[in-house]
C-alpha cells in the first residue's frame, strides 16, 4: 500500500504558488498549444495513406498489420545509444526488448531516431568540451526530428547522462501531447572508491604519481557498462526524473545487464501503452509535468546534494513546459530542504551504496512525510507520487512492487529528515558587484566557505595549470577564469582545475574559484562560484577585474564582491577576451550560431529563446527575463 503524503510545507506551497502565478500566461499558452496538437491527431490516424505506407514500409508483416489498425498503440523509441559511452552502451539491446514487449501487448514500437550523446568525462579539459552544453539543445532538436513523423501514440526516451536527459525532456515537453516514459540504463557496479581516485589525481597534479598510476586508477573507477557511480549530473538526472514521476518507481539505480533491469524495461513499455489513448488511461506529458513536478525535481536535487548544472538545465527544461523557474527559487527552496544524502563528492559512498541503504523509495518516504514534495501529481506508473515509496522486486520471475525500507540501512549515506546531514540543501545564489552565480557548499567544509584574497585572472583553464606548476599560486588566492560562458566558448566544465586548487587548499591556503563557466555535479571541497551571469563577453563585471584585486566570497551570506571602491570600479574599462582559438577545430565552427543565440546562464543558457514567454513578450512589447 502506498504512503500518503503530509500537508505541504508552507514554504514549498508558497514557492510553488509563486512559480504558478509568475508562469500563468506562459503556461496557459503552452497548454493551449498542446491541446490543439492533440485535437489535430496524436498518432498515425491523421496521416494520409501515402504517409502511412512510408511509415511502415520497413516493418515485418506482423507489425505492419498492427500499424494499419488505429486502435492499437505505436511507441516511438528515441535513444542515445552509442557504444563508446559506458552509460549508454546498455541501450543497444533495449529496442529489441521494447518491440517484443509491445507485440505481446498487441501493439508496436518503432525506433524513431537516435540522438547524439557525448561524454564529459572523455572531453574534460579538451576542445570538444566546448560543444557539451550546446549538445543539450542539439539532442532536443534531434529528438524532435525523430518524432516529427507523427506516427506515434507515445514516446520512450532512452538516456542517462549529463545533457542527454535535459535535452530529451525539452523534446518531450514540446511534444507534450504525447505520453512520455523515460527509460534509464542504470549505474555500473562499484569500482575503485571515489576518494582513492581523487587522491591519486591530486598526487599526479603534484608530480608524486605517474601517468601509469593515474590511468590504472581511472580505469578501476570507470570500469564497465553503466553510469559513473559518483553523484554528478548523470545520476542527478535519474533522481530528478523519478522525482517528477517520469520513471517507474525504483528504476533509477538498478544496474544494467541484470534480470531486474530487463524486467523494468519490459514493464516500462507495457505501461507506456496503457498511458496512450488506445490504452484507456491517456497521460500526456503536458498534463503530468507542471510547476509541482518542477518543484519536486528541485527539492530532490537539493536534498541529495545534486549537480549544479541543473541550476541551468532545470530552468531550460521548465521553460520548455511553459514554466518560469529562477535561481531565487532554488535558493528559497534550499533554505527549507534538509540534506539527506552523502554520496561522492559530498561523501565517500557511491550511488550503489545509496541504493542499498534505502534508495529512492526511502528518500520519497522522508520527503513526502515532511511535506517537502508534492504527492498529488500524476505519474507514468498510473498513480500519483505517493506510490513511489514502493520499489520493484522479482517474484518467480514476475515484476511486483512492494513498500521500500522504512528506515535507512546506513545513515552515513542516507538519513531521515529528523537527522539530516545539514538543515539546508547547500545551494546558494551568489550576488554582488561581480554579478550573480551559484555555489554548491554541500562538500565544502565550514572553514572554507568564506574566502577573502587577491585574485589571479585567467582566460583559459590551461593557463592555471602553468601558473600552479610555476609556483605562482602557492598563496591565498581566488582564481578567476573568465570568458568561459556560453556566448564565449560554449561554457565548458572546468574540472581540470580541481586537483590543482585542491592541492593549494591542502597546503593551508585560502583558495576559491570564480568563473562564468561550469564546474558541474562533481564540484567538491574547494568553494566555487560558477555560472556567473552576465558572462564576461556579455558585459559582465568579471571583465573589470584586474590581477591583485581583493575579492570576498561568502557562501554563508551569498555575497561575491570585488573590494574596489565604487568610483574606481565604475570608471574601469572592461577587458576584451581573445577568443578566436575557441571557435575553430573539432567542429566548433559549426556552433557559431549557437554561441550567438545563447541566453545567459541564469536563463538556462539555451539557444531556443523563451518559447511561449517570447511570444507573450512580443505581444506586450516586453523583454523576456523580467521576473513577475
Amino acid at each position: 500500500m502506498a504512503t500518503s503524503s503530509s500537508p505541504l510545507h508552507p514554504t514549498i506551497a508558497r514557492i510553488t504558488q509563486r512559480i504558478r502565478e509568475r508562469s500563468a500566461e506562459r503556461r496557459a499558452l503552452y497548454e493551449q498549444r498542446m491541446a490543439d496538437q492533440h485535437r489535430q491527431g496524436v498518432h498515425r490516424g491523421s496521416l494520409s495513406c501515402g504517409n502511412l505506407a512510408h511509415g511502415f514500409a520497413a516493418c515485418g508483416s506482423e507489425d505492419k498489420n498492427a500499424l494499419k489498425l488505429m486502435n492499437s498503440a505505436n511507441l516511438g523509441i528515441i535513444s542515445s545509444y552509442n557504444d563508446m559511452l559506458s552509460a549508454h552502451q546498455p541501450f543497444e539491446t533495449f529496442p529489441a526488448t521494447i518491440k517484443a514487449a509491445a507485440r505481446d501487448m498487441g501493439s508496436t514500437a518503432q525506433f524513431a531516431g537516435g540522438v547524439p550523446a557525448m561524454c564529459d568525462g572523455v572531453t574534460q579539459g579538451q576542445p570538444g568540451m566546448e560543444l557539451s552544453l550546446f549538445s543539450r539543445d542539439v539532442i532536443a532538436m534531434a529528438a524532435a526530428v525523430g518524432l516529427s513523423h507523427n506516427m506515434f501514440d507515445a514516446a520512450l526516451y532512452l538516456g542517462v547522462c549529463d545533457k542527454i536527459i535535459p535535452g530529451l525532456f525539452i523534446a518531450a515537453a514540446r511534444f507534450g501531447h504525447l505520453p512520455a516514459m523515460f527509460v534509464p540504463a542504470g549505474p555500473m557496479p562499484s569500482g575503485l572508491p571515489n576518494k582513492e581516485k581523487a587522491r591519486i589525481r591530486q598526487l599526479f597534479a603534484e608530480g608524486k604519481a605517474s601517468r601509469e598510476d593515474l590511468l590504472e586508477a581511472e580505469s578501476a573507477s570507470y570500469h564497465s557498462p553503466g553510469t559513473c557511480t559518483f553523484y554528478g549530473t548523470a545520476n542527478s538526472n535519474q533522481l530528478m526524473m523519478e522525482m517528477m514521476g517520469l520513471h517507474l518507481p525504483g528504476t533509477s539505480f538498478v544496474n544494467p545487464g541484470t534480470q531486474m533491469r530487463e524486467a523494468l524495461t519490459r514493464y516500462a513499455t507495457e505501461q507506456a501503452i496503457r498511458n496512450t489513448e488506445s490504452g484507456g488511461d491517456y497521460r500526456p506529458f503536458y498534463q503530468q509535468i507542471d510547476e509541482r513536478a518542477i518543484v519536486n525535481a528541485v527539492v530532490g536535487l537539493l536534498a541529495s546534494g545534486g549537480s549544479t548544472n541543473h541550476t541551468m538545465h532545470l530552468i531550460a527544461m521548465a521553460a520548455a513546459a511553459g514554466i518560469t523557474l529562477t535561481w531565487d527559487d532554488f535558493t528559497d527552496l534550499s533554505a527549507v530542504t534538509p540534506s539527506l544524502m552523502q554520496v561522492y563528492p559530498n561523501g565517500q559512498a557511491d550511488i550503489n551504496h545509496f541504493q542499498a541503504a534505502g534508495g529512492m523509495s526511502y528518500l520519497f518516504r522522508e520527503l513526502l512525510g515532511a511535506g517537502l514534495i508534492h504527492g498529488d501529481i500524476p505519474s507514468v506508473f498510473g498513480t500519483d507520487m505517493t506510490a513511489y515509496t514502493q520499489e520493484p522486486f522479482l517474484e518467480d520471475g514476475k515484476l511486483v512492487w512492494r513498500e521500500g525500507a522504512d528506515h535507512s540501512l546506513d545513515e552515513d549515506v542516507l538519513r531521515p529528515v529528523a537527522r539530516p546531514f545539514a538543515p539546508t540543501g547547500g545551494l546558494t545564489v551568489m550576488k554582488g558587484n561581480l554579478g550573480r552565480g551559484v555555489i554548491k557548499i554541500s562538500a565544502v567544509a565550514e572553514e572554507h566557505r568564506i574566502i577573502e584574497a587577491p585574485v589571479k585572472i585567467f582566460e583559459d583553464q590551461n593557463e592555471l595549470k602553468g601558473a600552479f606548476e610555476a609556483g605562482e599560486l602557492d598563496r591565498d588566492v581566488i582564481a578567476v577564469v573568465r570568458f568561459q560562458g556560453p556566448k564565449a566558448n560554449g561554457m565548458p566544465e572546468l574540472h581540470k582545475l580541481t586537483p590543482f586548487l585542491g592541492v593549494l587548499q591542502d597546503r593551508g591556503h585560502k583558495v576559491a574559484l570564480v568563473t562564468d563557466g561550469r564546474m558541474s555535479g562533481a564540484s567538491g571541497k574547494v568553494p566555487a562560484a560558477i555560472h556567473i551571469s552576465p558572462e564576461a563577453l556579455d558585459g559582465g563585471p568579471l571583465a573589470k577585474l584586474r590581477d591583485g584585486d581583493v575579492v570576498r566570497l561568502d557562501a554563508n551570506s551569498g555575497t561575491l564582491e570585488a573590494k574596489v571602491d565604487a568610483a574606481t570600479w565604475q570608471a574601469r574599462e572592461s577587458v576584451v577576451g581573445h577568443l578566436d582559438h575557441y571557435h575553430v577545430g573539432l567542429g566548433r565552427e559549426l556552433f557559431g550560431g549557437f554561441r550567438h543565440l545563447a541566453m545567459r546562464g541564469e536563463e538556462g543558457a539555451g539557444v531556443f529563446g523563451g518559447f511561449e514567454a517570447d511570444d507573450l513578450a512580443r505581444q506586450e512589447g516586453q523583454i523576456f527575463g523580467e521576473d513577475a
